[in-house]
């Protein structure tokens, strides 16, 4: 079976309030995230952010049974793999700043850290920011509507498989995007959640 890590919503431990990165997070882009927010994020998750992640063996995904089960479900058809280094990706500086820019998707997004590390940031249910630290090994599933945004850590590199169903969408909507369908279920979702 495989090790989902975190699905949302769940709620913060007994007597914790959840941590946003406005709480604890003041560095630059690809500055670390404190351990108690990396640890939060990963162990007990945030509240009602609708996002999953999975913990899968990235040095063995071409052969993973969990990668090709989580693909059989979700209908995950098609993949590529990209880096993102300033050696590997062209326009690194330009895609760099488009990744960190505020945005949505009309379709999930879907991200399995094969090498390296980076960071997404999402927006909770009041919207403020969760920084969720991604290493070798983490797949997260990010839903149609969210608003997020992607870095890198002070590697300065990742490794990252993405996943799609049917044929890729690239297009990402800067924000304020909120008249699309997709966000507006994404809301609808979280209001749902919230009773």
């Amino acid at each position: 079976m495989c090790a989902v890590t975190s699905t949302l919503p769940k709620r913060a431990c007994a007597g914790e309030k959840p941590l946003t990165l406005a709480d604890v997070f003041q560095g630059e882009l690809s500055s670390p995230v404190p351990l108690s927010l990396k640890l939060y994020t990963k162990m007990t998750a945030v509240s009602a952010t609708q996002y999953t992640l999975f913990t899968l063996d990235a040095d063995n995904y071409e052969t993973d049974p969990c990668l090709k089960e989580i693909r059989r479900a979700e209908n995950y058809s098609w993949m590529d793999i990209v880096t993102i280094h300033k050696d590997k990706l062209p326009n690194y500086e330009e895609k760099i700043k488009t990744f960190y820019e505020e945005h949505l998707h009309l379709d999930d997004e879907i991200r399995y850290i094969l090498d390296g590390s980076g960071y997404f940031d999402v927006r909770d249910k009041d919207d403020k920011w969760i920084r969720i630290s991604m290493e070798k090994g983490d797949m997260i599933t990010l839903p149609a509507g969210i608003y997020h945004r992607f870095t890198l850590d002070e590697n300065n590199y990742v490794k990252a498989m993405r996943l799609f169903v049917g044929e890729p969408v690239w297009t990402a909507y800067n924000r304020p995007a909120d008249d699309f369908p997709a966000r507006k279920q994404y809301m609808k979702l979280l209001a749902e959640e919230a009773q």
